[in-house]
């Protein structure tokens, strides 16, 4: 009972950080916006100024939006990855299922040239693409690797892989094209337009249902495939389920934001540290909230308020993600010592 009620605690307390980050996010830059304004213009007490209109519905919703789609997917992606490989340093940053996202959107933005809408759902479909294989690839491997270790090392490789082959195609593309790349693999959350936000609502926001219904099956996981079987879950279906969720909801991100690093690997073990439990059923919704509160805070951080310069987002959330892995290396060790 005070598990239970230390958990509750600490998600309606990320709850209250999320939104008063979400206000803080919103009311940022040049020109201020205050939540009473935004209430006052919703009620009809009073009106926003065209420009304030502008920039609040134009850019500072859909970024935060944004921020939100990327903090709740990416961990789930991460916590899945973990719970199924059985490794806490797995996640679709480590094990190529970002680079191979990247690469399908290095294959459109440096070598198909799209416009428009056709660029926005071929970014899409390409990173999806791009990160099912890697996927793919890795379940063959893991039908006939057991040692979760070199599955690890092999997730690596193939993201290195790829990260020459991207680097040829930037070396052959063109100055315009190079550009648009390079800021892309930098990240960031303000790029993305109303369609491709769009996209990336309905592509997100099942998904995640679907994870959060699954959450149960990842308990039994947790406990081996072998004693899963004999629960009644059924492993192969539940692997294709979490590569199918994991590619699409890691490609998504990437293909829209850029690779976001870290965040993956780093917020489920946050999420941990927290509430102190392991269960997939208080684990995944509170990661997921994790999540969230470290995107719109890496968001705010990456603006530098003060200054008319951004920074890029993939830069912070790995500068807050760094130690998080490292403190999780070292504790590991200390484990394995004892």
């Amino acid at each position: 009972m005070r598990i239970r009620s230390r958990s509750l605690f600490i998600i309606y307390f990320l709850g209250l950080l999320l939104i008063a980050l979400f206000l803080l996010d919103i009311r940022l830059g040049s020109i201020s916006i205050t939540f009473s304004d935004m209430m006052g213009h919703l009620l009809g007490r009073s009106e926003l100024s065209d420009q304030q209109l502008v920039i609040l519905t134009k850019f500072r919703l859909p970024r935060v939006a944004t921020a939100l789609m990327a903090g709740a997917a990416l961990p789930v992606c991460g916590l899945q990855m973990q719970t199924l490989f059985r490794n806490p340093l797995a996640g679709p940053y480590v094990l190529g299922i970002s680079s191979g996202a990247s690469f399908g959107a290095a294959v459109v933005v440096l070598g198909a040239g799209a416009t428009g809408i056709v660029a926005t759902w071929s970014l899409a479909i390409a990173a999806w693409l791009g990160a099912g294989t890697v996927m793919l690839l890795l379940l063959f491997v893991s039908y006939r690797i057991k040692d979760v270790m070199t599955i690890l090392i092999l997730g690596i490789m193939f993201s290195s892989g790829l990260a020459a082959i991207i680097s040829i195609m930037q070396y052959f593309s063109q100055a315009s094209a190079l550009k648009s790349f390079v800021i892309w693999s930098m990240g960031s959350l303000g790029n993305v337009t109303g369609a491709q936000l769009t996209i990336m609502v309905w592509a997100i926001l099942p998904l995640l249902l679907i994870t959060l219904a699954y959450s149960k099956v990842l308990n039994g996981l947790m406990l081996g495939e072998e004693y899963a079987q004999t629960m009644g879950i059924r492993i192969q279906r539940t692997r294709l389920i979490i590569f199918a969720t994991t590619s699409i909801l890691a490609g998504t991100i990437t293909a829209f934001c850029g690779p976001i690093g870290f965040i993956g690997i780093a917020v489920p073990h946050m999420a941990r540290f927290l509430l102190n439990r392991s269960d997939h059923r208080v684990l995944m919704p509170a990661s997921m909230l994790t999540g969230m509160v470290v995107m719109v805070f890496s968001d705010i951080v990456s603006r530098l308020p003060g200054t008319e310069r951004i920074l890029p987002i993939n830069a912070v959330t790995s500068l807050i993600g760094i130690p998080v892995v490292i403190w999780l290396v070292i504790m590991n060790r200390k484990a394995q010592s004892l």
